[in-house]
This record gives C-alpha cells, structure tokens and sequence, in this order.
C-alpha cells in the first residue's frame, strides 16, 4: 500500500447508515468512494431480500470483491474509502489481508431500537428489517481492534463524519508505532 493512500471501511449492521457517512466521509476528505452493497453477487440479493441470512460462504467471495477494491485503490496511490458490514473478526481480517497495508474502520454503533426506526424507513433497499436480528447476533464488536474507532449513530451525519474524521485523525497523527493501538 502506498504510505500516502489510505484505505476505511465504514462497518456495521444494516441500518447504521454506513453508505450516508462512508460518501459523506469520502466526499470531504476527497478520496474514492465504494459501495460495497453493490459488489454483492445477485444471488446474495436476492437471498437477503427474500430474509434469508447470509452465511459465510456467501461473504467470501464478496469480501474478495471490497478487498480487491481496497489494494487496486491503494496501489494507484488513491485514498479510498468502502462500505462493508465486516460483522465478525474474519471478515475483517480477510479485508486488512486484501488491502495489503493497514486498513482503517469506522464502526457505526447504535441501539437496535435506533437502527430498526432507521431500517423501517429505507425505501428501495433490498435488506428487510426481518434480518437485522440475525446481523445482531452476528456481529463481534471491532472496539479494541487495531485501527478501529466506533461513532455512535444517534447524530446527524454531519456530527458523524465530523466525529469518524477527529478519530481517524487521531489515529493517524499517533506516534510512529502506535497509529494502529486502539
């Protein structure tokens, strides 16, 4: 990975408005943004939106997709910043594998009353409500991880960006050695 490009990943179960903050994010710090919803293969749509949870084997190859995204971004010298749910430690160890040099996350954390209300109010979005139990129950909280900071949802975006910057921030301006300690 190039020393002057970095990669997020903008993290969390559905709802947590990890696409609004990741272009947000993007946008202000004027780096290349990805949907990673959008890299998903139409038969993990199409099973999602049937409310049937994904299970593995059905990440693998999607997680390949974001990572693949993440090193070819990087490797130009181009900061990027993607949207992945990245629910348990393998898959986000599976992403920093692929980005080859240290990958950041912004982990959206919200209470599931919150992010029910916000999943109710989607409109066109292939992920029904009916599956946030099972991202719940999936999800194995990144906090502590290296070069994770966690923002809580219940801002306005702007508050959000503005609090995953100040945190990236801080990460990055680390001593030598310590940018990547939680």
């Amino acid at each position: 990975m190039e020393k002057s490009a970095r990669a997020v990943v903008v993290m969390g179960v559905s709802g947590a408005g990890k696409t609004s903050v990741a272009q947000d994010l993007a946008a202000r710090l004027g780096w290349t943004f990805v949907e990673g919803d959008k890299l998903h293969p139409q038969a993990n749509i199409e099973k999602m939106a049937h409310g049937t949870p994904l299970n593995d084997d059905d990440r693998w190859p999607w997680l390949d997709l974001i990572g693949a995204e993440l090193s070819a971004s990087t490797s130009r010298g181009e900061s990027i910043v993607a949207t992945c749910s990245s629910l348990k430690v393998s898959y986000r160890e599976r992403l920093r594998t692929a980005a080859g040099g240290t990958l950041y996350f912004v982990f959206l954390n919200g209470s599931e009353e919150l992010l029910s209300v916000r999943m109710g109010e989607r409109q066109g979005h292939f992920m029904p409500t009916s599956l946030l139990q099972s991202q719940l129950a999936t999800l194995e909280s990144p906090e502590g991880e290296p070069g994770v900071v966690t923002v809580d949802i219940d801002a306005s975006i702007d508050v959000i960006v503005d609090r995953a910057i100040s945190e990236l921030e801080n990460l990055w301006n680390a001593p030598s050695g310590q940018a990547d300690r939680p």
